[in-house]
């Protein structure tokens, strides 16, 4: 049974939703009084309610299985959601905004840990990486679909977008038959393990594949803040730098699933190194531009060095984590890249309060290689599939099989 109903369609329905949102929420808290400041902490508490729902995310989905723990979050996000819609204050808005970010947790790393005890091992790079592309489309087109949406109406109505879209992707989960495999016959027989035991078992993993992780994060989280700050800088206007940022997201978008492959044929390292140095150079090159051209140039970079590593992080994972504690050690794991991510901007917007922007964004670009450092470094003492795939894992995927993630 093809798992692109079950998995992939949900999963570009409620990121859609969530990228026409994304641009519109420090909208949305200037629109109720709050200042740039206050508007950018509304934004930022997005990404804290997801950290803050990583963990309890990961124990969720396995006492209720993956697929009810995405009915539950969707059934959450649109009371949420609602929330945002209907908030008054500022605060009120922060409050249901972090509270949407943790339901994203949730749907977020019950899809991935469903993904991948349902897939077949030659094809779980593939997988990931399309899961992780579905994002990507989402993000791109969600902005175009919310600005038509709010072209005659007060920013609020994204909200309630959002909210359908929400109550779609919850459906199709909801009417989409279960796809079982034996991995996850397997994971269901297995004892209840804590997230502290958890921890101490793998915690040479996370204090250094884990780390790999946080740095990956927070450079990929960067590319999203530079690019505009970096435009602004320059002069541009706010077209200019959509123009631009959209060019570079459509790039993003078109590379994912070769990178799949690659990694299923050869091995996880021939795209996460590659990607991180890329992206990390890139950002480095990034200060030294001085018009639109050569922005959107070294922009595109950025794009392809983003795109090629769509999923890399959900397929090592994947790789390292235990079968039988599967959805609270990708719990662990999505924390340490969350973290990442939140904490990568925060060092940008620093240096540009202290009045160096370009030091901000070049020291960026060197964790960028840092990051790729630490996979070489890292991933082949944890991961198998490293340097090799997973086709010596058995005989290549049939025709029938490779169109399942299709």
């Amino acid at each position: 049974m093809s798992v692109a109903p079950a998995v992939f369609l949900p999963a570009l329905v409620f990121e859609t939703g969530m990228g026409a949102l994304t641009p519109m929420i420090a909208l949305s808290g200037r629109a109720l009084g709050a200042s740039v400041g206050e508007a950018g902490l509304v934004l930022a508490l997005l990404g804290v309610g997801q950290i803050l729902g990583d963990v309890p995310a990961g124990a969720l989905a396995a006492r209720l299985g993956d697929r009810r723990a995405m009915l539950v979050a969707a059934g959450v996000a649109i009371v949420t959601l609602t929330g945002c819609a209907m908030a008054r204050t500022v605060w009120q808005l922060g409050l249901a905004v972090a509270a949407t970010g943790a339901t994203n947790a949730v749907f977020v790393l019950a899809r991935q840990a469903y993904l991948t005890e349902i897939i077949p091992m030659a094809l779980r790079a593939r997988a990931l990486s399309t899961l992780g592309g579905m994002s990507r489309v989402g993000a791109f087109i969600g902005p175009f679909i919310g600005a038509v949406v709010v072209h005659d109406r007060p920013v609020g109505a994204v909200f309630w977008l959002t909210v359908g879209c929400t109550v779609l992707a919850g459906l199709i989960v909801l009417l989409v038959p279960d796809v079982a495999g034996p991995a996850a016959d397997r994971a269901r027989r297995s004892p209840p393990v804590s997230v502290r035991s958890l921890v101490a078992r793998h915690h040479r993993v996370f204090l250094t594949l884990g780390v790999a992780v946080f740095l990956v994060g927070s450079v990929r989280a960067t590319r999203q803040t530079v690019l505009p700050l970096w435009a602004e800088h320059l002069g541009l206007n706010p077209s200019m730098t959509s123009v631009v940022f959209g060019i570079a997201g459509l790039v993003d978008t078109l590379t994912f699933y070769p990178s799949g492959m690659i990694m299923d044929r050869a091995g996880r390292l021939w795209i996460a190194v590659p990607s991180m140095l890329v992206l990390g150079i890139t950002q480095g090159l990034l200060p030294l531009t001085s018009g639109p051209v050569s922005l959107t140039v070294v922009a595109m970079l950025m794009g392809f060095g983003n795109g090629i590593g769509a999923g890399i992080l959900m397929t090592l994972g994947a790789d390292v984590a235990p079968p039988q504690a599967r959805s609270k050690f990708l719990g662990v794991w999505r924390l340490c890249a969350d973290s990442g991510s939140a904490g990568g901007p925060l060092i940008v917007s620093a240096a540009a309060g202290l009045g160096s922007l370009a030091a901000g964004i070049t020291a960026m670009g060197a964790v960028g290689v840092l990051a790729a450092g630490a996979l070489l470094r890292w991933v082949p003492r944890h991961s198998p599939f490293a340097t090799r795939g997973t086709r010596s894992t058995g005989p290549a995927p049939k025709d029938a099989d490779r169109a399942r993630v299709r």
